[in-house]
């Protein structure tokens, strides 16, 4: 059976990837220790893992900008997978749906740009890199399905212009996207003015986050943030995870998603995304969560009292016991 290695990634791949093709999955393991970037024993651990499992790995799937970290890949990281990919003789598949969401520094680099810093033109691995890419996310086009595969190898190509025709883009929507992207400087204009409409909404719910004893991973690009509630889980599991998130569904009304759905290793983290509605809903989303943290931390303390005069009155009557235990006789 065939499989992908894929980094970090949207619980959505479960079902686009494996649901149809029969493909398995093998996450790469990644850690907050170093904010979730790859590293080089991840990379063998996930390879090593899929041949335990008999599975013959044909790739690496990662989304650059990251969904759900919402941070970009470095090159470092990049020149890594490169060299994983080159070494294993696997392919590399880069989605960069959220390439044009990064709204601070670092800004993004494309595998390619990557690709072509190393010299790679004549090499076996210029073939077995391919880049996916949407206008849902930068343009806000979701329902107009419209994507687009770039890459060097042309069988991949051809296989993908016979199978787009089970998908075929409208006339009516060719021709609305072809006036909107031949407007250069409308185009300009308005990724400028995402970036910065999502740097400002972006600061909003962190800073919103914060006051409310909550952090985030720090982010770059995306719709989204990486939000580390650890604290408020009664125990470093991912069933209290579960649990948490059902309290924020049905008791906050706020619909965001656990961490173990992104496969994540670590219990308590969520994705919270606050590109998708007005700057009052977003506020109203950030006064739920501090209202339900605050009374999550008064439960808490009322339960450490609890446990605090218990403990009290275990020690006072055992003191009393040991006393009159040990009290002398009184004299007749």
């Amino acid at each position: 059976m065939l499989s992908y290695l894929i980094i970090n990634y949207s619980c959505r791949f479960d079902r686009d990837l494996k649901w149809r093709t029969g493909v398995e999955i093998v996450p790469i393991q990644c850690t907050s220790s170093n904010g979730f970037q790859i590293t080089a024993p991840a990379l063998e651990e996930a390879f090593q893992e899929a041949q335990k499992q008999n599975l013959r790995v044909k790739g690496v799937l990662v989304t650059n900008p990251s969904n759900p970290l919402g941070t970009t890949m470095t090159r470092n990281e990049l020149n890594l997978l490169l060299s994983f990919v080159t070494e294993k003789g696997i392919h590399l598949i880069s989605d960069e749906i959220y390439s044009g969401t990064v709204f601070s520094s670092p800004g993004f680099v494309s595998i390619l740009e990557v690709l072509k810093d190393r010299k790679c033109e004549n090499s076996q691995v210029w073939n077995r890199v391919h880049i996916v890419y949407s206008l849902s996310k930068d343009l806000g086009l979701p329902g107009f399905r419209v994507g687009a595969i770039y890459s060097n190898d042309d069988m991949v190509v051809s296989a993908a212009t016979k199978m787009s025709s089970f998908g075929l883009v409208s006339s009516q929507t060719q021709y609305l996207l072809s006036a909107l992207l031949s407007d250069k400087k409308f185009t300009r204009n308005y990724i400028s003015e995402n970036q910065k409409r999502l740097k400002q909404r972006q600061k909003l719910l962190v800073k919103g986050l914060e006051k409310a004893g909550i952090s985030c991973l720090k982010s770059n690009a995306g719709l989204f943030c990486w939000v580390n509630m650890k604290h408020l889980l009664s125990s470093n599991t991912f069933t209290e995870e579960m649990e948490l998130w059902k309290k924020i569904v049905h008791e906050v009304k706020l619909n965001i998603s656990p961490g173990s759905s992104c496969h994540c290793t670590e219990p308590g983290w969520f994705r919270v995304c606050f590109a998708n509605m007005s700057e009052e809903t977003l506020n109203l989303a950030i006064q739920r969560l501090k209202s339900f943290v605050e009374s999550m931390n008064n439960q808490s303390h009322h339960q450490m009292l609890k446990s605090s005069r218990r403990k009290f009155l275990t020690k006072w009557v055992f003191r009393l016991s040991f006393d009159h235990d040990h009290r002398e006789p009184e004299e007749r």
